[in-house]
């Protein structure tokens, strides 16, 4: 046999072995594409949890560990259960946790998460250790930026101290009704004067900078006129809606300082004639993104709130809102618990990929901007 029959003998060997190879694969097990879209979906999706301290074996250490999830979100009181303690006891362990459930990340940095806007709607209370806080409508009345600032530091240093990266604050809705149930009735605007507002939250955008910590404004566009609350149903404002509730966003947003915006489960006949914000295109691309000129991460509020769980399946309210525009869901899983919800999300965006109804275009294109919010952080 000649040199040239040898190296063909050998390189149909290796053709044979190549094939027989591909052959036995499994084709259930997951191949690099579906891998991929996989890393990307879980960094779409913010979960809430249980427990004041967590066991490598929990679920929520496997939803972190696998990528299944980008991000948590804690809460001391649960609702599910009747307002029983949830995740914060104190400092020490709240520090503790947040630091245990970050190192199970695989390879972005995991999102920590908290709503401790100050006042009524602060998750670290005086009760458990934590430093006393004042409203938001508090330091609007006063509108003095040195008594802004200063709460600001505090809260902000105590987010770093306890290892949260992230708070969903400040809330830059307009004091359009004082009495709004979720709003104005709970302290959390600072003004009905968009400049007010927008000066008093870039003061506090840019202490939490300072401390590593990410800000985000909510509730777009606008949940300050609402005589209902979204956590609890159906919420139309399409006749208590004014055009200066936009201000803050459009002002703030100029500044290049704003990484996070969260929608509002709100329906605005005016703005969208079918869907509530966090389900709209119109609202979201169309006036959010094209209009105003935000190109950073949207978040959807928790998509657990009876605004949208009574009113959509799970399965549509998922596609309406990734196709909408948002980057992020939050399922709070604290008005109702399940948990499995990263699960069957994660499942469910796939299965929306492969039929065709999201495009994997639009999960690479919040994935990057996800991925470059994370990377900030460092």
């Amino acid at each position: 046999m000649n040199w040239h029959n040898i190296k063909n003998y050998f390189a149909l060997l290796l053709l044979i072995a190549i094939l027989f190879m591909n052959s036995c694969q499994d084709p259930n097990q997951p191949q690099d594409s579906d891998r991929d879209l996989e890393r990307m979906i879980g960094q779409m999706l913010l979960i809430g949890f249980r427990g004041t301290e967590i066991s490598e074996t929990s679920q929520i250490a496997s939803d972190i560990k696998s990528g299944r999830i980008g991000g948590v979100i804690l809460f001391d009181k649960d609702v599910a259960l009747g307002y029983t303690q949830r995740n914060i006891i104190s400092p020490e362990q709240v520090k503790i946790l947040n630091s245990k459930l970050s190192s199970f990340a695989p390879l972005h940095k995991l999102i920590v998460a908290v709503d401790q806007e100050g006042g009524k709607v602060a998750r670290l209370k005086p009760a458990y250790g934590f430093l006393p806080t004042v409203s938001q409508e508090y330091l609007g009345t006063l509108n003095n930026p040195d008594t802004t600032n200063f709460y600001a530091v505090r809260t902000a240093q105590t987010l770093r101290e306890t290892m949260y990266n992230l708070n969903f604050a400040p809330v830059v809705d307009l004091n359009v009704n004082p009495n709004s149930p979720a709003i104005g009735a709970l302290q959390r605007s600072f003004s009905r004067d968009p400049q007010v507002v927008v000066s008093n939250s870039e003061i506090i955008i840019n202490q939490q900078k300072v401390q590593g910590i990410l800000s985000c404004l909510k509730h777009f566009p606008g949940h300050g006129s609402a005589s209902a609350d979204s956590h609890l149903g159906f919420t139309d404002i399409t006749n208590t809606w004014i055009q200066d509730e936009l201000i803050p966003y459009r002002e703030l947003v100029k500044t290049g300082k704003v990484q996070i915006i969260m929608t509002a489960h709100v329906f605005n006949g005016k703005l969208d004639s079918v869907y509530p914000a966090t389900l709209s295109t119109n609202i979201i691309t169309g006036i959010l993104r094209n209009q105003i000129g935000f190109n950073g991460v949207v978040v959807s509020d928790d998509m657990n709130m009876q605004a949208i769980s009574e009113h959509y399946g799970l399965d549509s309210a998922i596609e309406l809102s990734i196709n909408a525009g948002v980057d992020i869901l939050v399922f709070g899983n604290n008005l109702i618990y399940d948990e499995m919800i990263a699960v069957k999300a994660g499942e469910i965006i796939k299965n929306l990929v492969k039929t065709g109804k999201i495009s994997e275009a639009r999960i690479k294109e919040s994935y990057q901007r996800i991925v470059a919010m994370k990377n900030s952080l460092n």
